[in-house]
């Protein structure tokens, strides 16, 4: 059981480094709000997250807020539940259309790994935590 939580952990740390040096070679990441961004944060990403559903924002404004970051790509980071399920799909339509590359592969990637026992990408951070101590304490 210890080896199968620390694999675990292994891997989404291995895929938070990956969205960390994405994030860091420019490409922005969008989330759903402000505590998304906050956890974001808390785990190391330090470039430009472009929250979805702050400020009363509609798809339009979040399509046109990435496109003024010039990029060709964008990490959608949505939650797991129905509703970010729909944005990212809705949002993925929207950025092929004005050209740029919707990246899905971290949010299907981490919701592999964490959709049982994670909602959202604000609490990716206790997650993690909690992983690491129950994997601590079975090893």
């Amino acid at each position: 059981m210890s080896t199968h939580l620390k694999e675990k952990e292994e891997k989404i740390q291995n895929l938070l480094e990956r969205l960390i040096e994405e994030s860091a070679e420019g490409t922005p990441i969008v989330v759903e709000g402000r505590k998304d961004i906050e956890t974001l944060r808390a785990l190391g990403v330090q470039g430009r997250i472009v929250s979805a559903k702050t400020g009363g924002k509609s798809r339009l404004d979040v399509i046109s807020e990435v496109e003024k970051t010039g990029a060709h790509e964008v990490i959608l980071l949505l939650d797991f539940d129905r509703r970010g399920k729909e944005w990212s799909k809705i949002l993925k339509e929207h950025l092929e259309r004005a050209k740029i590359r919707p990246n899905l592969k971290f949010w299907n990637e981490l919701q592999g790994l964490v959709s049982r026992e994670v909602k959202d990408i604000e609490g990716l951070t206790s997650y993690i935590e909690t992983l690491k101590r129950k994997a601590q304490v079975l090893s």
